[in-house]
């Protein structure tokens, strides 16, 4: 009896609990957030989608952090690396995953973790070592940009063989990518849970 009121207990006490965090320069790494956060929830995990700098929440009450961020001008905002080396211990003792988002991950060769070099130079750079790691690709879209970035932007664009037409708006993101990086965000999160219990 015993024994059977143990398993009863550990199956409802316990609902893993994921923070999102996102560092974007123009809303797709929060939307990929929300999308992995609706994954988490569909799941049965409970999940939190919050900006990486001025954030609300104490990441200490989370079971798993998930860190989203974008290219800008070749570089991840400086804050990511900022918040992984001041949370390593934090983000080595739970499930933590990265991923990257940038334009050059619309290429075939350059769209995985092993390839594509804006998310292996900020793996180099960090001394937290992600347990799961992505990388999609961005979007292209002129009217969103000022008018240093719609410069910017075209003339890379030019270089690496992408739309240059201004009026162009064009979604490289593989949806079914994010939401099979989502499923591997919840069953690593509901790894821990287990082995908690």
């Amino acid at each position: 009896m015993l024994a059977l009121l143990r398993v009863f207990f550990a199956g409802i006490a316990t609902v893993a609990h994921t923070l999102l965090l996102y560092s974007t320069n123009y809303g797709l790494s929060k939307r990929i957030c929300e999308r992995i956060r609706d994954c988490v929830k569909e799941g049965g995990g409970e999940a939190t989608v919050q900006p990486l700098v001025g954030h609300d929440v104490d990441p200490k009450m989370f079971d798993a952090i998930v860190i989203g961020a974008s290219i800008r001008y070749g570089k991840h905002g400086p804050a990511v690396l900022q918040f992984i080396r001041k949370n390593q211990s934090l983000l080595e003792s739970r499930p933590s995953v990265l991923f990257s988002v940038n334009l050059v991950a619309r290429k075939p060769s350059k769209n995985t973790p092993q390839t594509n070099p804006y998310l292996g130079r900020l793996v180099a750079q960090s001394p937290w070592k992600p347990k799961l790691l992505g990388v999609f690709a961005g979007e292209v879209d002129y009217s969103r940009y000022g008018p240093i970035d719609r410069r910017i932007v075209r003339l890379i664009m030019w270089i690496t063989k992408g739309p240059t037409n201004l009026a162009a708006k064009v979604q490289y993101t593989d949806w079914d990518e994010v939401d099979r990086f989502a499923r591997q965000v919840a069953q690593l999160t509901t790894g821990r849970i287990a082995q908690a219990a």
